[in-house]
């Protein structure tokens, strides 16, 4: 593991031994072709994010080896350049512009929280990086130099409350979430959706908000019992992120609230963060995603055994946002070869329309919009920590950027191809509203 891998410290240093030993220009040349493509990794490794996002570093390391074990790409090894954002937003941006002004990465895989992903954006798009983002997040968005292979509201968020309203018959909704841009955009979009297309009552819709870190979910666990008390079937949707997802749950069951009075369809709940609570009382709860461990494919069990024996762990599970980053890593790498370069321009031309198998059987596609098809599932808490997939759409959903939900929003359409090259072009007026990375950052960062 440690030979694909390397500090940022190490790296200022080896490329300063290798300037002063490197004095001619054929010689600095090819040192270039023989230097290793630097792979960024931007996830917080401490905080309260670091019960998610700490196994995504790893995915991407254990899938750097794998290709260097293959051969690497353009007959050059990969390697690892990780940075520690440390669950705190502004400090995104900064390891952001180190990784690409500093060290030079030609790609960085990172980020899970939108706020931290609306602060790296201004970054990557003035120093031209590029970022695959690999967890569900509230759409609003797209820029040509980042690749959301998360899933968009109408990936995941949409067909799970029309699964609660056609399948289980659900009628009140407890939207509960994280205090941040992700819950309150996609709850936006969720009311909307709610009210236009099913004619659910305002006061049927219930809206709680809480921070980062969230601990005491006594009282509103509480208040969550009172609304399902009101006579029609009732749900939670949560967009409750990182470790506030583990006291939230307990709090559920120290009141007795299980899967057959109020059930809970999670957005940032999988194998993972079920791994470290005791699963029995959470039996029957949901979560939609678009993978799940229990998916029964060879390429699934052979992604499980190879993370098993990276991890040297019995008990090491799988989830969704890996899922992302091999599907992200494999369409990177499938561009660099169709481009034959790892330049970023000719990277973002070269990828729209590459397609790389799944986990769960199909293949996911890069659409002009940089968002990817996905297949939509939904999973039944087992006690063991899994989830039985109880639903699933027929075939891949391709992301869509821009909400048909929200009035400033269902004009907008992107397309990164020329001549378009747009990430917001209104089809009304026929104007593209270029970018707008440094407000979206400062006003996700100032909430």
């Amino acid at each position: 593991m440690a030979k694909s891998t390397r500090t940022v410290l190490s790296s200022r240093l080896v490329s300063t031994a290798v300037a002063a030993a490197l004095m001619g220009s054929g010689a600095h040349a090819v040192a270039q072709e023989n230097d290793p493509i630097k792979v960024g990794i931007l996830h917080s490794l401490s905080g309260t994010m670091a019960i998610s996002e700490s196994t995504l570093k790893d995915t991407v390391e254990m899938l750097i080896e794998q290709q260097n074990e293959a051969g690497g790409l353009l007959g050059r090894d990969l390697e690892a350049v990780v940075v520690d954002p440390a669950s705190n937003w502004p400090l995104f941006a900064e390891r952001a512009r180190e990784l690409l002004e500093q060290e030079e990465v030609d790609v960085i895989f990172g980020n899970w929280t939108s706020v931290s992903r609306k602060a790296v954006l201004p970054v990557v798009e003035e120093l031209n990086g590029l970022l695959f983002y690999p967890v569900q997040y509230e759409g609003e968005e797209s820029s040509e130099n980042v690749f959301y292979t998360g899933a968009a509201p109408n990936q995941q968020a949409i067909p799970a409350v029309e699964y609660l309203i056609n399948d289980v018959g659900i009628e009140r909704f407890a939207l509960v979430g994280t205090d941040y841009v992700y819950p309150r955009t996609t709850n936006r979009i969720l009311e909307a959706f709610l009210k236009d297309e099913h004619g659910v009552a305002d006061e049927d819709i219930m809206v709680n908000y809480t921070p980062f870190g969230h601990s005491d979910w006594q009282n509103i666990v509480s208040e969550i019992r009172r609304f399902g008390e009101a006579g029609k079937p009732t749900a939670v949707v949560s967009t409750i992120n990182g470790d506030a997802n583990v006291p939230f749950y307990r709090e559920l069951a120290n009141q007795g609230i299980d899967a057959a009075d109020i059930p809970v369809i999670a957005f940032s709940v999988g194998e993972q963060e079920l791994s470290g609570i005791d699963t029995g009382p959470l039996v029957g709860h949901l979560a939609a995603w678009n993978y799940f461990m229990s998916v029964d494919t060879d390429e699934n069990y052979d992604f499980i055994d190879a993370w098993i024996d990276w991890t040297g762990d019995e008990e090491a599970v799988t989830n969704d946002p890996m899922e992302a980053h091999y599907i992200g890593f494999n369409m990177w790498a499938e561009a660099v070869r169709k481009a034959g370069t790892t330049d970023v321009d000719a990277i973002k031309e070269a990828i729209i329309g590459v397609t790389v198998p799944n986990l769960s059987g199909g293949y996911a596609a890069m659409m002009p919009n940089h968002h990817i098809t996905k297949p939509v599932l939904i999973g039944e808490v087992q006690d063991n920590g899994q989830f039985d997939i109880v639903w699933q759409t027929p075939s891949t959903v391709a992301g869509d950027a821009w909400s048909d939900y929200l009035p400033g929003s269902r004009d907008l359409i992107a397309d990164w191809r020329k001549p378009m090259a747009c990430g917001n072009f209104n089809v009304v007026n026929g104007s593209c509203g270029g970018s707008t990375a440094a407000e979206e950052a400062e006003a996700a960062l100032a909430e």
